[in-house]
């Protein structure tokens, strides 16, 4: 799943995901609400990795993972949120705010070695 607001941003991630995950479905969402309404709505179609912008209008990506946190585990299957900006990392004490629900800060745009890296990620943790 992608959430960004910009929707160039997640015409072109998608595209990058197309390209070297043929088999993945992608679904792109353009508000932290939107997909957080997606995720309760359709049990059956869960994300396995959730590719979230930090900085959007409304709710951000931290207010979407404290939400996330909150959702009955039954409406949740994503090990990996792997958040992006085109800013750099954000510092430790803000990765600490999420513990255990993400992978990884990227910087955007995501390309191939990214989302590799990514996808490793997801099978170790799925192991």
């Amino acid at each position: 799943m992608l959430i960004d607001d910009n929707k160039i941003d997640n015409m072109f991630h998608k595209r990058v995901i197309a390209k070297n995950l043929s088999y993945a479905n992608v679904i792109a969402k353009e508000s932290a609400e939107e997909a957080l309404e997606h995720i309760s709505a359709n049990p059956n179609n869960l994300p396995d990795i959730i590719f979230l912008d930090i900085n959007m209008p409304g709710m951000n990506g931290w207010e979407f993972i404290e939400e996330y946190k909150k959702l009955d585990p039954d409406k949740k299957k994503s090990l990996v949120i792997v958040m992006l900006s085109h800013a750099e990392n954000p510092d430790e004490t803000m990765k600490r705010k999420t513990l255990g629900i993400f992978a990884d800060f990227k910087t955007k745009p995501l390309d191939k070695e990214m989302l590799d890296e990514v996808i490793e990620l997801y099978k170790s943790s799925s192991e």
